[in-house]
């Protein structure tokens, strides 16, 4: 079976911040379907135990004042929404699909760790984790896409709807669920033009340059999964070059579709 016609599990998280070694989860959502079974469907919003910033805020519109008095304990949340993924993985075979997955999936594994819970890849039962991730999947099609906009990247999740031709919310929109299931329907969308005759693709998308859907022909899940690899650590490579053009430091993390846990030293250990 190809890899998108396959069970999909959509992962989102919305939280306080994009540091994924101190900020903490405030919603998430897992949203499986397809492969010949029943939609299952989860959102949790948690007390995070540390205020959630302005900037977060304007973001998911989730205060900390609405976050302590509605929210489940941080810890409980965690555990809950990880062994939903563990489940739909292992029980369900499904894929976990989402929007530029490593931060999700390592602000998990940290979160994990903060509270002492199995993590992910420790509840999996040697089942193998395949990842689909719409970033990378996309921007290896289409590598050469410009910017919508000043404000709106060639790569946003919105700029991705559009181009696949799915409606978008702006309203709805960064909200857990509603991201989750959008990555999941452009990762179906890509998934049908690399199995469709490119005469068929729509003109929009014929007028991109040096388009690569064939890469994504015909691969198992195992196939996709290892191909990421290789193509986010390009894509991370080619980032950090045009960086360096105005910071000769700047370092961007190709790994995928998580960030190696790294323990932390004595020291860093009694500042905690």
């Amino acid at each position: 079976m190809t890899w998108h016609l396959g069970r999909l599990a959509a992962f989102d998280l919305e939280t306080t911040g994009v540091d994924v070694e101190t900020d903490r989860i405030v919603t998430a959502a897992v949203d499986a379907r397809g492969g010949g079974m029943e939609p299952e469907a989860g959102e949790w919003l948690a007390d995070p135990g540390v205020e959630i910033p302005v900037e977060a805020y304007e973001i998911h519109k989730i205060s900390t004042e609405h976050a302590r008095e509605n929210g489940d304990p941080a810890e409980q949340v965690v555990h809950e929404v990880t062994a939903e993924l563990a489940a739909q993985v292992v029980k369900g075979g499904a894929a976990i699909v989402g929007h530029n997955v490593p931060f999700d999936l390592t602000m998990l594994d940290r979160e994990c760790r903060r509270y002492g819970l199995p993590t992910l890849h420790d509840r999996l039962a040697g089942h193998p984790l395949h990842v689909i991730d719409t970033r990378v999947i996309d921007q290896h099609a289409v590598p050469y896409r410009k910017r919508v906009s000043e404000t709106q990247g060639a790569r946003q999740l919105i700029t991705l709807a559009q181009f696949y031709g799915l409606p978008w919310d702006d309203e709805a929109a960064h909200g857990c669920s509603y991201d989750a299931i959008a990555a999941a329907r452009i990762a179906c969308r890509i998934g049908l033009l690399a199995h469709s005759r490119r005469r068929d693709w729509p003109e929009h998308v014929l007028a991109e340059r040096r388009l690569r859907f064939n890469a994504l022909r015909d691969l198992t899940l195992a196939e996709l999964h290892a191909r990421q690899i290789e193509w986010a650590a390009e894509q991370a490579a080619g980032l950090q070059k045009h960086f360096r053009k105005t910071d000769p430091d700047a370092v961007v993390d190709g790994a995928w579709p998580l960030r190696p846990w790294v323990e932390p030293t004595a020291a860093e250990g009694a500042s905690a």
